[in-house]
This record gives C-alpha cells, structure tokens and sequence, in this order.
C-alpha cells in the first residue's frame, strides 16, 4: 500500500510539472502573437472624419461612431472635432443607442451652446426622444397606455420648444412645431385613456379627475372631445347631475357633431394619432 501511494504522489507530481511547464510555453507563446491591429494608427483627422462620414452615409453607424470617438480623442482642438461630436450623436441614434445619443448630444449644447448648428443640436435631441417613444405614440399594442411614462414625449416637447422659441428662423423648427401638436395630443390622450382604465373598472371618481387633467393641461388638444365625454359619463354613474350637465353642454358646444355621443362607446377605439402629426421619420 505504501508503495501504491508513493507512487500515486509521483504521479501527480509529474503531472502538475507538466502543466506548470505547459503553462509557460503558451505565455511565452502569447508573447509572440503580434497586437491586434488599428488600422486607424496615423491616420489625419481629415482620413478619420471622411471615413467616419463614409460610415455615416452607407448605415454602418456603429464603425462611424468608433471612428468619431477616435478623430475627437486624438484631435480634439482640431476643425473636426466639434462636427465629430454632434455627428457622433446622430450616428448613435441611427443604431439605436438612445441612450449613447442623448449623451452626446447634451455633452454637445453644454460645450458649444453658440455653435452656428446649436439649432440643429435641439432638433436632434427632440427627435431622439420622439423616436424613443414611438410605442407611446403611435404603436400601440394590447398595454394600456395609462401604464406607459410619457417622460420621453415630454423631454421631445422640452427640446422642440427650445429650438421654435429660441430659433424660430431656423429651417428645422417648422417640423419640431408640428411634432409639439403632435406631442401635445399624444399627452392629452395618455391622461383620457388612464380616464378611461378608471372608468371601466368603475372608478368614477379618478376618471372624472384624470379626464378633467387633459382639459387643464392640453387646451384644444383633439382628445379633449373623448375627455368631456367620459366626464359626462362619470359624473352620470356618479349621480351627479349638475356636473354631468356642465361638461355635457361643453361637449356640445365645442364638439357639436361628436361621434361619442352619436355612438357612445364604441367610437373610443378610433385610432387617435390620425387626427394630425408628422409622418415617423
């Protein structure tokens, strides 16, 4: 047995000096494997920005973005650098990196806030956010969109409302004042279709309320006809017919044709981006 054993521990020695000995020969061996190649190494900031815009322009929007990062670290007081940043933004957003984009672009207007492109900057950072809720405004699906955050539309609307008060001239800001109405409906639909969750499930009360909210809120805003007729209909299930009365009598005053009151219920599952906004971009 004692021989066995002392064989076994030989064994095991020999095998641990071999792998010991194995070891060393593949880190030896790294050693000669060559570095991965950059092929950007000693490239001008006028080579990176043309092939950078070339990524730009064919879709390969993750090489731009490298290849932008790089043109910025390596020059960064060079003519390119600033164009590199915004482009940098844009290049984020085409791939889909919302987050990545927003960065930029707001590390972009806090370092150049008298830049000649600044307008373009807002509209970009708009559009970003616009883009980034599309389900909440206009892909819908089974959710309900009371369940939804419309903190996207409303930083969309916050940038556009810079860029149309501040530029106003500006060739982008007739599309951002088309995407605010656009925003403004979105916002004032999320309030109606939260009324309209209560109002299902018999909470008269919170319909009444968050329909009333669209109506403080969104003035003229075309979701506000669903919004008087729910509150019509709340405040009836309530027993409170003196308000009833009142938003019934502003409902037709204001929407003297409305189909929901024509046809009740079943109108509320017209689809409400139809009603005006630009065309996804």
């Amino acid at each position: 047995m004692e021989r066995l054993s002392t064989k076994r521990t030989g064994w095991r020695a020999y095998v641990g000096a071999t792998l010991v000995a194995c070891s060393c020969v593949l880190i030896s061996a790294c050693g000669l494997l060559p570095d991965e190649v950059d092929e950007t190494a000693g490239w001008s900031a006028n080579k990176l920005y043309v092939e950078a815009k070339d990524a730009l322009d064919t879709g390969d929007f993750t090489r731009a973005v490298k290849l932008y990062e790089k043109l910025e670290a390596r020059y960064p007081f060079g003519r390119y650098a600033q164009q590199a940043q915004i482009d940098t933004a844009y290049a984020n957003y085409k791939d889909g990196e919302t987050a990545a984009a927003i960065a930029a672009v707001d590390r972009f207007i806090q370092l150049h806030p008298n830049h000649p492109n600044i307008d373009y900057a807002y509209y970009l950072k708009g559009l970003i956010n616009f883009n980034d809720n599309l389900g909440f405004l206009g892909r819908f699906s089974g959710q309900d969109l009371s369940e939804r955050d419309p903190k996207a539309a409303r930083a969309a609307y916050d940038a556009f409302n810079v860029l149309t008060t501040r530029y106003p001239d500006s060739k982008y800001t007739p599309d951002a004042a088309l995407r605010m109405q656009y925003i403004v409906n979105a916002l004032a639909q999320h309030e109606v279709h939260a009324a309209r969750y209560y109002y299902r499930r018999g909470a008269y009360v919170a319909a009444a309320n968050r329909a009333q909210q669209a109506l403080r809120d969104y003035d003229k805003a075309p979701a506000l006809e669903e919004a008087l007729y729910l509150m019509v209909k709340s405040y009836d299930a309530l027993g409170m017919t003196d308000l009833r009365d009142d938003a019934r009598r502003v409902l037709d005053k204001n929407f003297p044709d409305s189909d929901f009151i024509r046809y009740g219920a079943r109108q509320v599952d017209r689809p409400w981006w139809k009603f005006w906004g630009p065309s996804n971009p």
